[in-house]
């Protein structure tokens, strides 16, 4: 890990003058401190398991001023991970064969299902979302947790037009929750492959961030459009989001499923407390 640290440090100074420019935007240089290490450990835990926008958007939340405006925030933040999505996406698939008949017809549906979801998003309070997919949540977690043996092996249970279908399903119902809500998109992307598709929790996972890769590209070419991004800041933490998520998928390589498995038990039980607090907060 402080390996790893150092070479992030490294690959950082030749930014060192966009620092100078974040400065300007009103982020002293521990809360910049801060939002790389935040990106770093996000980088890391998105690569093995999804979630890492769990660490890295609450913390540009904080870290950025309050006058900054909400698709600024998401836009950063979209900047930075795609970074480490990218990369561990790379490693992955260098060690890992990858089906065409399921990446391609995965990552389309996620596509068009993230675009629909970005656009009913103005229209449908996140009050009303927020508990549904809290149960959901618990549900899944539950259902992992108690069958110990799933995802460990890779066993696809399906082929044929009726694997496509239910891979176009899952495409479509998580890219809609990206668009519309976010939190934990890559960690549902794993789960409905593990537990619809009989993928072990390795193969999901390659699967997933090539697909989180495509909603986050597009979301980066959305909010670049409107100049909602905050360049030099999300180059910054790019840079960490890089490193953290190449270890991370190194790790999750050399230690597998079973190890994959327990870092997405613990993500979910974090986006579970995350979102029981969103939705005590919008109801009490």
């Amino acid at each position: 890990m402080f390996r790893a640290w150092r070479g992030m440090m490294v690959l950082m100074l030749p930014l060192a003058p966009l620092m100078t420019e974040a400065s300007v935007l009103g982020l002293p240089v521990l809360t910049l401190l801060g939002l790389v290490l935040a990106a770093f450990v996000a980088g890391w835990v998105d690569s093995v398991v999804g979630g890492g926008g769990l660490i890295q958007l609450p913390s540009l939340v904080i870290g950025l001023p309050d006058d900054t405006p909400t698709p600024t925030v998401l836009g950063t933040n979209k900047l930075s991970s795609v970074a480490g999505t990218l990369v561990a996406s790379v490693t992955y698939v260098r060690k890992v064969r990858v089906e065409a008949w399921t990446v391609i017809p995965l990552v389309l549906a996620a596509f068009a299902g993230s675009a629909f979801g970005s656009l009913l998003a103005r229209f449908i309070p996140k009050s009303w979302l927020t508990p549904i997919v809290l149960v959901a949540l618990i549900a899944v977690g539950a259902y992992t947790f108690l069958k110990p043996q799933m995802g460990l092996e890779h066993r696809p249970s399906h082929r044929g037009i009726h694997a496509l279908g239910r891979v176009v399903g899952i495409g479509l119902l998580v890219g809609f929750y990206d668009g519309i809500l976010g939190p934990g998109t890559g960690s549902f992307f794993v789960i409905g492959m593990v537990a619809v598709l009989g993928y072990g929790f390795l193969e999901a996972t390659v699967n997933a961030k090539i697909a989180n890769l495509t909603t986050n590209v597009a979301s980066i070419l959305v909010f670049g459009a409107h100049g909602e991004l905050l360049v030099a800041v999300g180059l910054v933490m790019a840079m960490a989001n890089l490193t953290g998520g190449a270890l991370g998928a190194r790790m999750a390589l050399q230690r597998g499923s079973a190890f994959i498995r327990r870092i997405f038990l613990v993500v979910l039980g974090i986006l579970v407390v995350k979102l029981a607090w969103d939705t005590a907060s919008m109801w009490f």
